[in-house]
């Protein structure tokens, strides 16, 4: 399996590529491209811890190289938020990042799996799947959008607060993956009872926790040690299930034939991405009245990327 991860050199790029190096398939490939400079000297760094993994660099111009005949590229090329700053304010910069490399990726690795990290993920994939149906090679089962962050900061809470080990809590985060489009559906993790106000309380929690981080560093930076466990662990599964594996996993994907309709649930990947898109449990009132609540809002993060890649 050849993965590339576009971003190597970032915040997110290097430790995500120190996991991918750790635990991708032996015989599998790792290409690592960025604008910096040292990104060569990333992979030759790498290249010395000794698993069955080959790395390479790249730099530069050399984006279509790094990307010839991927299986699978994931894309946390960006740049991050700062104090103050929400997803939507990092649009106009991060968009034309994804909308280029995308473009490039639709002839080096037409047939790849893209898994977008770059945020704001809510209109970063509606920009790729435009700029792949451009091109003439979208295929909706092979376009991600990267939510794990938002299901493994659920999980830290939820065992936190119910005084479990996180080995035995699951949670699924729908909606999309920004403030109130992120949805954990709190009311039906199996073996684990949440009073309303604990509910009431971890919700918001959950959706605000990136800024959490962002305070927390003190403008030093955002989420990136625990986004590129959350980017690992989805192209850990996306591999297993590109290689026969079925695995369930949540992400930001197209629902339906309908190219404008975006949403993170769970969905099950197999040899062609995703496989299946099984039905939501029955949600809460309370989910149920946020889900119905931040439709415009999504809504509106789609159409905003839509209508990006297309000027």
């Amino acid at each position: 399996m050849k993965v590339c991860v576009l971003g190597a050199a970032g915040g997110i790029g290097q430790p995500l590529s120190l996991l991918l190096k750790l635990q991708l398939p032996a015989g599998s490939s790792l290409s690592l491209y960025d604008v910096a400079p040292f990104t060569p000297g990333v992979a030759v760094d790498l290249s010395h811890i000794p698993t069955d993994v080959k790395v390479s660099g790249f730099v530069g111009d050399d984006v279509e190289a790094a990307m010839q005949d991927a299986d699978v590229v994931v894309i946390p090329a960006g740049v991050p938020r700062k104090p103050g700053m929400t997803r939507d304010d990092l649009f106009n910069v991060n968009a034309g990042i994804v909308r280029n490399l995308i473009g490039v990726g639709a002839k080096a690795c037409p047939k790849a799996c893209f898994a977008i990290v770059t945020n704001p993920v809510n209109s970063t994939v509606p920009i790729a799947a435009e700029v792949l149906k451009a091109a003439g090679v979208y295929d909706k089962r092979k376009l991600f959008g990267v939510t794990t962050l938002d299901v493994i900061r659920s999980i830290t809470f939820v065992a936190e607060a119910a005084g479990k080990s996180v080995d035995d809590v699951r949670v699924d985060v729908i909606g999309g993956h920004s403030g109130v489009t992120i949805l954990p559906l709190l009311s039906s993790i199996a073996g684990v009872e949440l009073s309303k106000a604990q509910i009431e309380a971890l919700t918001p929690r959950i959706q605000e926790a990136g800024t959490e981080v962002v305070e927390a560093k003190a403008g030093a930076g955002s989420a990136t040690l625990s986004m590129a466990q959350a980017a690992a662990r989805f192209i850990g599964s996306l591999v297993s299930a590109l290689n026969g594996k079925s695995v369930t996993e949540c992400c930001y994907v197209q629902i339906g034939e309908d190219s404008r309709s975006f949403h993170a649930q769970p969905v099950v990947l197999g040899r062609n991405g995703v496989e299946s898109i099984p039905a939501l449990p029955a949600l809460s009132d309370y989910e149920q009245q946020l889900l119905d609540d931040m439709r415009a809002t999504l809504d509106g993060n789609i159409s905003k990327g839509i209508e990006f890649a297309n000027s």
